[in-house]
């Protein structure tokens, strides 16, 4: 058999075969580099070992002993067996049960010495005996062969499909083992020099095959905490390298955009400014003047834009868009605008379709929901050019949809959407003319974040309220406290304000979601809130049922809007002031001050009502008191980031955007500063014109990591 290399197939390393190899892929691991980077989440130090005689219930330990007897028993229930063994080390005997696994009769047999690892506990099958059930074992050979699972410092991996963390440990050991010491390195050998010498790896392995076997089998003598919470000399040589391709990554990306340039710029003519300041309905703030500008210098220079725009809760993104989208038009061009929900896009197109109807101009939706006959006529205004402004969901980037000249993409709540799903939709310019691309999230993203994830953008933010924004008053209540929560919202009701009451997403099923929210709804109609009008909205709701339901709750004819989070963005009813989240210790900080957000946009006093399990875990109080000691929604999303870390705050797995296996921006953030700082000494070296042979290696290893991930592939 060929020696291995990291492109090699896992199909093709001894212990896997294709069965295995099918279930590694279906995890996105398909070759020996991607599992090698498929970490332990933990380590045990099994290399202690305790005499059999010292070991009490409840201890774990590992032993090692003669297998005294064995035997296997077949239970009445049919197909279930017992295999029981007793192994003695001469300070006494234990009993071992390992439950469905008959073909251990041929590996633990009568005289053989084993070495053992589990938790002892008293015996179920015979008086007075000590036992260990399942536990994990390795049998003692005299060939010079290394122990695996016990006897050391044991990485524990996160289950794959059916194969278990003991399976695993044994196919990483036989990649490790064979893994030769000159592994193809991406990092050049100036920086590895570097790094040796001094912080933050000084004293690190000496090369990457030896990084990548330390951080599987930490070698004898290893700090456990180091290794446990990643900070080994390994883990650390193997962050920094993640963090630099990803630098880079983004790094060429904002270099492959800057260097494209387009015939016809906007012009933004002092008409073309008076024209877009009679549709305003109120005066922008100083942050909405300052980032609008950003935006209009882009559309009227010689590259397309790239930029990101984020805002608190209720900052006004909105309009700034729809201005952006005007200029757009009145240079002649299409602009769209995508959201995550058919919800969104409805309110979006109802919003801007009012906003606009003065000046004539000429907004369609056009969603998923829409049936063959409303889609027709849509699609033809698109082609056409009919349709100056289009507003929609993923329909937006169907092969169905042609535009006659698209010239700006608005992406709103953009981490729901993935990177091959916002390039769809930027790919649906004409021949040769990239479109411009805004992308907005009410997610507020710490700067390091931000960094981390959208370096190749151009950076706006909203970091001012417009007036007569009300401050929310913010309640952590246990679920004891309902009947006072719902005379409030009584009184409240009494005074002509309206609340939502929302519950949140129930891990099982969305079915179990629905019921949830329906049982609530039909509780509060028929007893708890009896006489006051009750609305409930859900995802499952067809689009005009729920369409009805919220226009109901905006022109006030809904005292309690029940809903699932649906209603999480972009929902505005300047009269509800209550918010009301069920069991909040389930949701992400960021989004339970996207919910907070809904209310407090009219001008009276607001609340929101966090009601919470009790007892409630530390942890869950911790966070939840983060919301009620701020409003500062960039605050509660570093806070939300060291809690949860960028993957969950943000959705990232669901979302598309480049998931960062081994480091941790926060608990790391030394290594991603050193990292940036040496991508763009390669960047400069690259742009000043370097012989492309001697970054080739780097780049190409950097565009299969990341390329199709964060959209390389068409950079050269």
């Amino acid at each position: 058999m060929p020696p291995l290399t990291l492109d090699t197939p896992l199909q093709y390393v001894k212990g896997v075969g294709p069965r295995k190899a099918e279930a590694l892929a279906e995890k996105g691991l398909k070759t020996v580099e991607d599992l090698l980077f498929h970490l332990p989440f933990r380590y045990e130090d099994r290399s202690r070992f305790a005499t059999i005689g010292s070991i009490r219930p409840g201890m774990k330990a590992t032993v090692s002993g003669t297998v005294l007897s064995s035997v296997l028993k077949r239970t009445r229930k049919r197909g279930f067996t017992i295999f029981e063994a007793v192994v003695d080390d001469g300070t006494g005997g234990l009993l071992l049960v390992w439950f469905n696994q008959p073909y251990l009769r041929d590996i633990l047999k009568t005289g053989r010495e084993v070495v053992l690892y589990g938790e002892a506990s008293v015996s179920r099958y015979r008086a007075r005996s000590l036992q260990m059930e399942n536990p994990q074992y390795e049998v003692v050979t005299r060939d010079g062969s290394e122990a695996i699972h016990t006897g050391r410092v044991v990485p524990i991996y996160q289950r794959v499909g059916d194969l278990s963390p003991r399976m695993l440990r044994a196919i990483l050991h036989q990649i490790v083992s064979t893994l030769p010491d000159n592994v193809p390195d991406p990092l050049p050998e100036s920086l590895r020099e570097s790094l040796a010498s001094s912080e933050p790896l000084d004293g690190g392995p000496a090369t990457r095959a030896q990084a990548l076997r330390e951080v599987h089998f930490p070698p004898e003598g290893a700090d456990m905490e180091m290794w446990q919470s990643r900070a080994s000399p390994a883990h650390r040589r193997l962050i920094f390298e993640e963090f630099f391709l990803l630098q880079l990554a983004l790094g060429l990306r904002r270099e492959g955009r800057r260097s494209e340039v387009r015939a016809d710029p906007c012009v933004a003519t002092p008409e073309i400014r008076k024209k877009l300041a009679a549709v305003l309905p109120y005066h922008l703030t100083g942050a909405q003047k300052r980032v609008l500008q950003e935006i209009a210098d882009d559309l009227t220079s010689t590259r397309p834009m790239s930029r990101l725009l984020q805002g608190d809760v209720g900052s006004g993104k909105t309009i700034v868009a729809t201005l952006a989208m005007l200029l757009a038009v009145e240079n002649g061009r299409q602009a769209a605008l995508m959201a995550p929900t058919e919800i969104l896009a409805e309110q979006h197109h109802r919003g801007i379709s009012a906003l606009l109807e003065a000046a004539r101009y000429r907004v369609t939706l056009l969603t998923g929901a829409m049936t063959a006959a409303e889609r027709r006529p849509a699609l033809r205004a698109i082609e056409q050019g009919y349709t100056q402004i289009v507003i929609g969901t993923h329909a937006l980037i169907q092969e169905s949809v042609d535009f006659a000249r698209l010239g700006l993409v608005v992406v709103d709540e953009q981490h729901r959407f993935g990177v091959s799903q916002r390039a769809a939709l930027r790919g649906k310019g004409a021949a040769g003319a990239t479109p411009d691309l805004l992308v907005m999230t009410a997610t507020p993203i710490p700067r390091s974040l931000a960094l981390t994830l959208y370096g190749d953008l151009d950076l706006s933010v909203l970091d001012e309220m417009p007036p007569g924004r009300h401050p929310i008053k913010t309640h952590l209540r246990p679920e004891s406290a309902r009947p006072r929560i719902y005379e409030f919202l009584r009184d409240q009701a009494g005074k002509g304000r309206q609340a939502y009451i929302v519950l949140p997403l129930v891990e099982e099923s969305e079915k179990s979601d629905l019921r949830a929210a329906v049982e609530m709804a039909e509780e509060l109609r028929e007893r708890t809130l009896k006489g006051l009008r009750i609305g409930l909205v859900h995802g499952r709701l067809k689009p005009e049922q729920r369409d009805e339901t919220m226009q109901r709750f905006a022109a006030g004819e809904v005292d309690v809007l029940v809903s699932t989070t649906v209603i999480e963005v972009g929902i505005d009813v300047p009269n509800a002031a209550v918010m009301v989240v069920e069991h909040a210790e389930r949701f992400g900080l960021s989004q339970l001050h996207q919910l907070r957000g809904r209310v407090g946009r009219g001008p009276h006093a607001s609340h929101c009502i966090l009601v919470h399990g009790d007892p409630l875990s530390e942890e869950g109080a911790a966070r939840l008191r983060v919301m009620e000691e701020s409003s500062d929604g960039f605050h509660i999303a570093e806070k939300d980031l060291e809690l949860r870390g960028p993957g969950e705050m943000l959705g990232t797995r669901q979302s598309g955007l480049p998931e960062i296996r081994i480091g941790n921006i926060i608990r790391d953030h030394g290594l991603l500063e050193r990292a940036r700082r040496e991508a763009q000494a390669i960047l400069e070296e690259v742009r000043a014109g370097a012989p492309g042979a001697r970054h080739r290696g780097l780049l190409d290893h950097m565009k299969r990591q990341w390329g199709e991930r964060i959209g390389l592939m068409d950079i050269g």
